[in-house]
């Protein structure tokens, strides 16, 4: 029997989270949206999204919200969840936009730090 070995290849830690934001973009459908959404497992380059109602696709474009701050993140994979997660989305952050959810990295860091 063989196997089955998985290979990380993300080059940043990702914190747990459950921070709520607003996600809008063009669905499969070639309509646009705008919803809620909430983001897990944040890194500065990218999330996990969960509860979107929105078909969106692997290598679609969506922006998204977070406290005021704006960014634009391409969707790497999609899944389609239970109904209470709806559909999950990785998505990675365009390089030239700012990581809108940076403070609550370097909040989470700090908090990290002074356990060790």
């Amino acid at each position: 029997m063989t196997s089955l070995r998985i290979v990380e290849r993300r080059n940043e830690e990702r914190v747990p989270s459950h921070v709520q934001l607003l996600v809008w973009g063009v669905d499969t459908r070639g309509e646009r949206f705008v919803q809620h959404a909430r983001a897990q497992d944040i890194s500065l380059g990218g999330a996990l999204l969960s509860g979107l109602e929105s078909d969106v696709r692997s290598g679609d474009v969506v922006g998204i919200l977070y406290d005021g701050k704006k960014a634009r993140f391409r969707v790497i994979w999609v899944r389609y969840a239970d109904a209470t997660t709806k559909l999950q989305a990785a998505v990675q952050r365009l390089p030239g936009d700012l990581c809108p959810w940076e403070g609550l990295l370097q909040e989470a860091a700090s908090a990290s730090q002074g356990q060790g």
